[in-house]
């Protein structure tokens, strides 16, 4: 494996029981997770208390440390001047969680657009309230990382680089994941050029364009192969975080503004250990291959 990279994943996929996700993880030899839902319950819903007591005890004994923190911090609607509020409070919360978990990333969003208007109408808002979650970050020395999602202000790689030059936080960077690129019609080499000295973390997840699934990584059109030998010749060092999306799971219905099933149309015969273990696989064999070209 490269030096200083490191495989992570969103655990959740596995299984909405933590216990289970530390086994199968632990089992696969990764020594890291992205924390997202933990028994059913997302993250961003827990205080520091609660993680200290029946969290982190779980974690220290499987041997496993956190990636990053995969919140719902930006996922309300750009208007939500309530929600807003709210987020800024759970924001608080989540970056004394990320210090208790020696954890230096939490994931956000940067807010859903009112369907049918043009989320460029709304840049000035989004910059400024984005603005805020990055002062709350530098406050603690969190980084907060940028996830380029489907109906959000950052789905493109242009509002993307707009977003996060304007912000222009040490607190503020982005997340690349490939398969929202594709699923937003982007193509991920363009966006990766014009993205990667902001890039600080990786998502591990690639979609077709016929119907906008997520497929197992490699065999999408995200160009990851390309990209990921890209960056790690480039010096890439950091996380390359697996979010296999293959199989339905408990915690999907809380990520996409849509039906999920049309995002993943059938399980592919396999179970949340299935698909995760079947996504690290496919990842190890990416990066053998580019291992094997530099040598």
């Amino acid at each position: 494996m490269f030096e200083g990279i490191h495989i992570s994943g969103f655990s959740d996929e596995i299984s909405s029981d933590f216990n289970t996700q530390l086994e199968v993880v632990a089992n696969l030899g990764m020594n890291y997770i992205s924390l997202r839902g933990i028994d059913g319950k997302n993250i961003g819903d827990f205080t520091a208390d609660e993680v200290k007591e029946s969290v982190l005890p779980r974690l220290n004994a499987a041997g496993i440390k956190v990636s990053s923190v995969g919140s719902p911090i930006g996922k309300v609607f750009i208007n939500d001047e309530e929600g807003f509020e709210k987020q800024k409070s759970m924001l608080e919360e989540l970056c004394q969680i990320s210090k208790l978990l020696d954890c230096k990333y939490i994931r956000i969003f940067s807010f859903y657009i009112p369907k049918g208007e043009n989320p460029d109408g709304y840049r000035d808002a989004v910059v400024s309230k984005v603005k805020e979650f990055a002062q709350i970050a530098e406050k603690h020395n969190i980084v907060l990382l940028h996830e380029n999602e489907k109906d959000i202000f950052g789905d493109i790689g242009r509002r993307c680089d707009d977003l996060l030059r304007s912000v222009d936080s040490p607190s503020f960077k982005a997340i690349f994941d490939f398969a929202n690129f594709v699923q937003c019609g982007e193509d991920t080499q363009v966006c990766y050029d014009l993205l990667k000295d902001l890039v600080e973390y990786i998502h591990i997840k690639d979609a077709v364009t016929t119907d906008s699934q997520n497929v197992v990584c490699g065999t999408g059109e995200g160009k990851i192969p390309e990209i990921l030998e890209q960056a790690i010749s480039s010096g890439y060092k950091g996380f390359l975080t697996l979010e296999p999306h293959l199989v339905l799971f408990d915690s999907l219905k809380d990520l996409e503004l849509e039906d999920a099933t049309e995002v993943i149309k059938d399980d592919k015969g396999l179970d949340g250990a299935g698909g995760y273990k079947l996504q690290y696989e496919a990842l190890l064999n990416i990066l053998n291959q580019i291992e094997s070209k530099g040598e």
